[in-house]
């Protein structure tokens, strides 16, 4: 499944920057008897259902004359949502100041989730602000990381 992300990947992120998007995330994944391939797109001042479409249309093409997945599936172009995903360094960078929910791949004295504001990458460390102590986690022991809804109430 990796290298149908990987190859998918490949053939949108051009046609996401031409319309100005930001391919946020690729998904491979099967639900229930079906296969689901799902893009989550962003640009500055958000994603709207057209552009949801207009994406679908410009790659369904470019996805049918590359064939990389050879079954039928199911496309699906959304928002990656408030609890978007931090995936590239570029994610880590553009969001500090966030709050951010983490997990990591092993435990970091004692502990595989943090929950804190991001305040950057460096020298190829998250570091997050977590009850006022500053925690460096190493980019590479990141399993999945997200950005923690503000609500304003």
């Amino acid at each position: 499944m990796s290298r149908v992300v990987d190859e998918v990947t490949r053939l949108v992120e051009p046609e996401c920057a031409a319309l100005g998007f930001e391919l946020v995330d690729v998904e491979y994944v099967k639900e229930g008897k079906d296969m689901v391939l799902r893009l989550f797109i962003d640009k500055p001042g958000g994603i709207t259902l057209d552009d949801c479409a207009l994406l679908s249309r410009q790659i369904d093409p470019i996805l049918d004359a590359a064939d990389p997945i050879p079954s039928s599936y199911y496309l699906q172009v959304s928002s990656p949502g408030l609890d978007r995903p931090l995936k590239r360094e570029k994610d880590f960078e553009r969001f500090a100041g966030s709050l951010v929910q983490l997990r990591t791949y092993q435990a970091i004295e004692g502990q595989r989730n943090f929950r804190g504001v991001l305040t950057g990458l460096h020298d190829g460390n998250v570091a997050l602000e977590v009850e006022g102590k500053q925690v460096l986690i190493p980019l590479h022991m990141v399993a999945k990381a997200n950005l923690v809804p503000q609500v304003d109430l």
